[in-house]
């Protein structure tokens, strides 16, 4: 049986949709999608993210692990500590406009 390229197409997003989805689930929670942001702005340690975040470090450290099952973030080690930033601009940049959704509409005056 041959496939028509809508087939094709569809087959295609289908197996994207498999692979995003579990990404995107770790972002949907709150407190990694602000260690991530945060990461977006520049790379930083637990200590790091603990204090931007208040959150204690195992806390932090817990959040971390399935950003980094997913591959949205890596660790670099630095002396004792690691350091984390996020895998690539493929995530930072589209991580960096949808918090602009967040931040309120500015006021054009005319």
């Amino acid at each position: 049986m041959v496939q028509t390229s809508d087939e094709l197409t569809e087959a295609t997003i289908s197996e994207k949709a498999q692979k995003l989805a579990p990404q995107l689930k770790a972002l949907g929670d709150e407190t990694r999608l602000t260690l991530v942001l945060l990461l977006a702005e520049r790379p930083r340690s637990v200590r790091e993210l603990t204090e931007a975040t208040g959150l204690s470090q195992t806390l932090v450290s817990h959040h971390l692990t399935p950003l980094r099952e997913q591959n949205l973030i890596t660790a670099t080690p630095r002396g004792r500590a690691n350091i984390y930033s996020i895998c690539c601009d493929a995530i930072a940049v589209p991580v960096q406009m949808l918090a602009g959704i967040a931040e309120p509409p500015t006021r054009c005056d005319s």
